[in-house]
């Protein structure tokens, strides 16, 4: 097999970022005096917790894997499977190199009547993790060492490009691919993901948005890229297959329902009430959508299956997850319950179908987040918390910052997908696509 300059080059890029590493400035692991706190506040129960949660998440990955492997035609089984896999290495490194350093370094901003609000982090914050050490972070880690915060929000960052892929599936080349979730993490998920999550962040201190564990940065984003992905790649020849594997749906809806506990419960970034109450409304949502969905197909004339069940309890996963903390269990019950009714009429509305979505990623995720977004902002407790708790104004911050999101990551992955496209050609050959991305692209067959 020919090697091009592409695979060359990316070689080098691993080669420069591996022995890069080494020759860091040692003296910059040196924590900012004022930002951390002394290692005795450090909470054991925290810890530990924060450990199996980090360890739940990451499972996501290969379970999301399952799920979209089993999904799509025979020839396409494994590249789709490692399509998501892969990014548990691509995203991992990024971040280490400066994707925490931009998602949860000192805020770069805009000032507004006086006050700072964060668009992106400083990549000289914690370049190489420098910085990142075992003492806990007065306003974002103050119970647990700091290196464990930002590996439990690696798995986040790993998992959402990952997400993407399931609209652009049997269709797209794995190098271009590997390129563009560089792209997407370091200039669509980190923006993002500060503007949310950071304490000084523009969407988090200005709009006030909650999102407790990641509709927003993480479903929202992805949604809205996997549609734009499906218009710039295009239809697939021949869109029209049996899923291969039903099982592994099953196996990988299991999988993301597990983990999903620690995505969700583990947000709390502690072993707390608010932890205990994320975990009963993460699985009580999932499983008022699984049900909604299966049913609502009856009565719409459809077979209830074992891939719609999978499916529902998946959109209740993600329209819990900004809300997991702020909400009750009967109100997740409700959730899952409108959540899955809105993005069944989604995936089955014939606009939308005319986009070849291939795992139908945007009726799924994206509508899934925008959601969970809209619900918390009507059920959040607390005073002033949502519309149904006096707080009006923090409603309609919410809508504002749903615009917001939705056209930044749109429009930004559009950008980022026709300059990956223009720097490596997006889409296989015709000949390619026919003999199926698992042959063309790897040389290897499920069977």
């Amino acid at each position: 097999m020919e090697v091009g300059l592409k695979w060359i080059v990316s070689f080098s890029v691993i080669t420069l970022v591996a022995i890069g590493g080494l020759f860091w400035n040692p003296g910059a692991d040196i924590p900012v005096t004022g930002e951390f706190l002394s290692e005795d506040k450090i909470v054991g129960a925290d810890v530990a917790w924060i450990l199996a949660a980090a360890g739940l998440v990451l499972l996501m990955t290969p379970g999301l894997s399952f799920f979209y492997g089993g999904m799509v035609g025979r020839k396409n089984v494994i590249s789709t499977m490692l399509q998501s896999f892969i990014a548990l290495g691509v995203i991992s490194m990024v971040w280490v190199v400066v994707g925490f350093s931009l998602s949860f370094g000192e805020s770069l901003g805009i000032n507004i009547a006086g006050k700072h609000y964060g668009i992106i982090g400083n990549p000289l914050s914690y370049p190489f993790f420098s910085g990142v050490g075992n003492l806990p972070h007065k306003m974002m880690a103050p119970t647990i060492p700091f290196i464990l915060f930002a590996l439990f929000q690696m798995k986040f960052a790993v998992i959402t490009p990952a997400i993407i892929t399931g609209s652009f599936a049997e269709r797209v080349r794995f190098i271009s691919y590997l390129l563009f979730i560089v792209f997407f993490s370091i200039f669509i998920y980190t923006p993002l993901c500060h503007m949310v999550w950071h304490p000084d962040g523009l969407l988090n201190k200005y709009f006030g948005v909650k999102d407790f564990a990641g509709g927003t940065v993480v479903h929202m984003s992805a949604g809205f890229a996997a549609l734009a992905g499906a218009l710039v790649v295009g239809n697939r020849k021949n869109p029209h297959h049996e899923p291969s594997n039903i099982p592994y749906v099953l196996l990988g809806t299991g999988m993301l329902w597990f983990g999903w506990f620690g995505f969700n419960a583990g947000s709390a970034l502690s072993a707390s009430a608010s932890a205990a109450t994320a975990f009963g409304t993460t699985t009580i949502a999932s499983a008022s959508a699984m049900m909604t969905w299966i049913f609502f197909d009856r009565i719409n004339g459809r077979s209830v299956s074992a891939l719609g069940a999978c499916i529902g309890a998946v959109v209740g996963l993600v329209a819990i997850t900004p809300g997991c903390g702020f909400v009750s269990i009967q109100e997740s019950l409700f959730i899952g319950f409108i959540t899955a009714i809105v993005s069944n009429i989604m995936v089955n509305w014939k606009p939308l179908k005319k986009i070849d979505d291939t795992l139908d990623v945007f009726a799924c995720h994206g509508v899934g987040g925008i959601m969970g977004m809209i619900l918390t902002a009507i059920f959040a407790h607390g005073e002033k918390a949502s519309l149904l708790h006096g707080g009006l104004e923090v409603f309609l911050h919410h809508m504002a910052a749903l615009v917001l999101v939705s056209v930044f990551t749109f429009f930004g992955s559009l950008i980022l997908y026709k300059l990956t496209d223009s720097i490596i050609t997006l889409r296989v050959s015709e000949e390619s696509e026919n003999k199926g991305l698992d042959l063309s692209q790897h040389e290897e067959s499920f069977s």
